[in-house]
């Protein structure tokens, strides 16, 4: 195995201790050197990204869009469980590589051609950005008494800040968000069960009803597909001995309970609320909580939730943003003065957005976010039929940056099957604007995300494994002080 030498890109900073705080590494490798924390680290962020409001409006969808309680309740479960595991599969590949998620797109659609999912990622971030400002800022314009306007503003330049400092205080906002908005929940849970018969909202269910119970389900794993393409991020500092059964088994415990638990809470609301929670979400949240003091320690809770997703949405965003760019401009590590210019696109181009639609646009805009989710599951096929049949957790870490290495420039067959994939969704899509010809005998149901995965996952099996060929001695290591970034094995 021919080992690489660090030549000062990608490299461990002269002088830069490991432990700062505020984060170097970008799209580079982290060195064994810098790695840290528990995989438990996992359960906490992901439980805290999901304890927050937006959860709570997707959850409650399934019960205004007509399905009963109960099987709503049952099939929000079964597509946390199914999507939570596939993003779970992406977290466990950040202790292995020690790479930002969609860098490793670059093995299979080549160091150019991961561009073509990268745009869509973009975009659906700015968009997540968008509207959980909107929802954030009525809490902190409510918090401040400055109005929505002034609160999605300010909302906006924290999460820009905490982004820019990077991978620890993601964590330990994650950490933080987990705690205090477990106990409101719990707190506004037993306030809702005080008010409410349980047992009657369960038994108004009329019945199974495939279409509803299947729109449960894709409300659910569509959420946490959306994760896919960044959730690696905040994976990829653990060591590189850390388990990934416990990557995977934390991740998808943190998103998973963290997501019932929001939606659940959503169903209950809708069931009970007669309308007046689709009409003003975070007002009748707070309502049930109580007033005065009680209502503004709500409102801040609200606004940490949003926090926390918003600040994963910005940093997701930068590091596709960077992936995009540096697969052209031949870069292997980013300044903290490019980082932040990066983040501050993310924000401006986010938060421009939710004050445009703060007040008549976001029903359609949640709608056209949900569409966009349609060409994350290709992607996500692709990645883990690559990375787990195909390439078997082994990739030549500094062909991802070499456009004439291993990997190439474009892998036109896995962008052929990202595209297939996206048009096989086509027919059993169902939205606002646009429902698919096969929705109608399935009697309205959207099955597009299965689909999605299935298809793509099965034509690049096929074709990949015919021109796959083993990485030489067992991928990346790391010797004599060594950046892994310049460390693998040799191209074939």
């Amino acid at each position: 195995m021919t080992i690489y030498r660090p030549h000062g890109r990608g490299t461990h900073m002269a002088g830069a201790p490991a432990d700062t705080l505020v984060e170097r590494r970008s799209i580079d490798v982290v060195p064994d050197s810098e790695r840290h924390g528990r995989a438990f680290s996992q359960f906490t962020l992901w439980l805290g990204a999901n304890l927050q409001i937006t959860a709570v409006v997707t959850g409650a969808l399934a019960v205004v869009l007509g399905g009963g309680p109960l099987w709503s309740l049952i099939g929000l479960l079964l597509g946390n469980l199914l999507g939570g595991a596939v993003m779970a599969l992406h977290s466990a590949q950040g202790p292995k590589l020690g790479l930002p998620q969609m860098i490793q797109s670059r093995a299979q659609f080549g160091v150019k051609g991961a561009v073509v999912p990268l745009v869509l990622v973009i975009l659906m971030y700015v968009g997540f950005f968008a509207s959980g400002s909107v929802l954030a800022g009525q809490a902190v314009g409510e918090l401040t008494h400055l109005g929505d306007t002034t609160g999605i503003v300010v909302f906006a330049l924290i999460t820009a800040v905490m982004a820019a400092v990077g991978y620890k205080v993601i964590h330990a906002l994650g950490r933080v968000a987990g705690a205090v908005c477990a106990v409101a929940f719990v707190y506004l849970g037993i306030r809702l069960l005080a008010d409410i018969d349980l047992g009657a909202v369960l038994s108004t269910d009329s019945g199974f009803d495939l279409p509803m119970f299947l729109l449960a389900v894709s409300l659910a794993a569509s959420w946490q597909l959306a994760f896919g393409p960044y959730v690696a991020d905040y994976s990829r500092y653990l060591p590189r001995s850390t388990s990934g059964r416990a990557t995977f088994w934390w991740t998808l415990a943190g998103s998973g309970i963290g997501s019932q638990w929001s939606m659940t809470f959503g169903v209950l609301v809708a069931a009970t609320s007669g309308g007046a929670f689709m009409e003003s979400q975070v007002s009748y949240v707070v309502g049930l909580g109580g007033a005065g003091l009680i209502a503004s320690v709500l409102y801040f809770v609200i606004a940490l939730g949003k926090l926390t997703i918003n600040v994963l949405n910005t940093y997701g965003g930068f590091m596709s943003m960077v992936t995009s760019i540096s697969g052209f401009r031949g870069q292997r590590e980013l300044s903290p003065r490019a980082r932040s210019v990066y983040i501050a696109c993310i924000m401006v181009a986010g938060t421009a957005v939710a004050l445009l639609g703060k007040d008549t646009f976001l029903t359609s805009f949640k709608d056209f976010l949900l569409f966009l989710l349609t060409f994350f599951t290709p992607w996500s096929a692709i990645n883990l039929v690559d990375y787990y049949l195909i390439s078997r957790e082994r990739y030549d870490l500094p062909a991802l940056f070499d456009p004439h290495g291993r990997y190439g420039a474009w892998r036109w067959d896995a962008i052929t099957v990202y595209g297939i994939g996206v048009l096989a969704q086509l027919p059993f899509l169902v939205t606002h604007f646009y429902t698919g010809p096969l929705v109608a005998p399935l009697g309205g149901a959207d099955i597009s995300w299965i689909v999605g995965l299935v298809v793509p996952a099965v034509l690049y099996h096929l074709l990949a494994r015919r021109n796959s060929a083993p990485v030489p001695g067992g991928g990346p290591q790391e010797e004599s002080g060594a950046s892994p970034t310049a460390v693998g094995a040799p191209n074939p």
